[in-house]
């Protein structure tokens, strides 16, 4: 399935980029983002503790502000919830999810440096691993094969190395009363498809956040 709605140019000599980005300004998003940040647990079990950024630009940390703005739309959806966190980068969705309460969470990460990064920060939060599984392939080939379903996925992704086509995936693993939240360019058109509904939609500036849930859930 293919996301619809991106209205930009096509550009080929960008063919792995998302459509509906402005790749000048993805590029300064990006270089903006390169340095080894550390990153802060906002609330919950780890609240306040600081984990390690991913250490690598091929990632896209999301802002304290854009997370906490989040964490407070879906707090109701947290608590028991399985959780994926695909383009996991430092994983700090994914463990912000775990500290409000999340049953589960599922790390997906291709970078080498930054699986050492979501191991390492997992390691000095002291969370049991039985809670908190780290794929260390691309998502693109993780959604294919994965078995199981999830109540809450988070997609996070560079924007200027990604399709929409691989984020889309991501569909087939959300359970029917599920929730997907993609973060996205600012200044891009919403992506939608044809399995998913597009429930909000919520713009920071440089970075836009979408909730999708599936169509035809009674």
């Amino acid at each position: 399935m293919e996301f619809k709605g991106c209205s930009a140019r096509p550009q080929k000599a960008h063919s792995r980029d998302f459509a509906c980005c402005d790749i000048g300004l993805v590029r300064r998003i990006t270089a903006k983002r390169r340095a080894k940040v550390n990153i802060r647990v906002i609330a919950g079990l780890y609240g306040g503790r600081t984990i390690q950024g991913s250490g690598t630009d091929r990632t896209h940390p999301m802002g304290e502000r854009v997370r906490n703005a989040l964490f407070n739309k879906i707090a109701n959806e947290i608590g028991g919830a399985t959780v994926l966190d695909a383009f996991a980068g430092s994983g700090a969705l994914g463990i912000e999810a775990l500290s409000r309460g999340a049953a589960s969470v599922t790390f997906i990460e291709r970078d080498r440096i930054a699986q050492k990064v979501i191991e390492a920060n997992l390691g000095q939060l002291g969370i049991d691993r039985r809670h908190a599984r780290l794929i260390k392939s691309p998502v693109a080939s993780v959604a294919q094969t994965l078995d199981v379903t999830f109540d809450l996925i988070f997609a996070d992704p560079p924007y200027h190395d990604t399709q929409f086509s691989t984020v889309a995936k991501l569909f087939d693993l959300l359970k029917p009363n599920g929730l997907m939240v993609l973060s996205y360019p600012g200044k891009g058109e919403v992506p939608t498809g044809a399995e998913v509904v597009v429930v909000d939609n919520r713009s920071y500036g440089n970075a836009a956040l979408a909730f999708y849930r599936k169509k035809n859930v009674q």
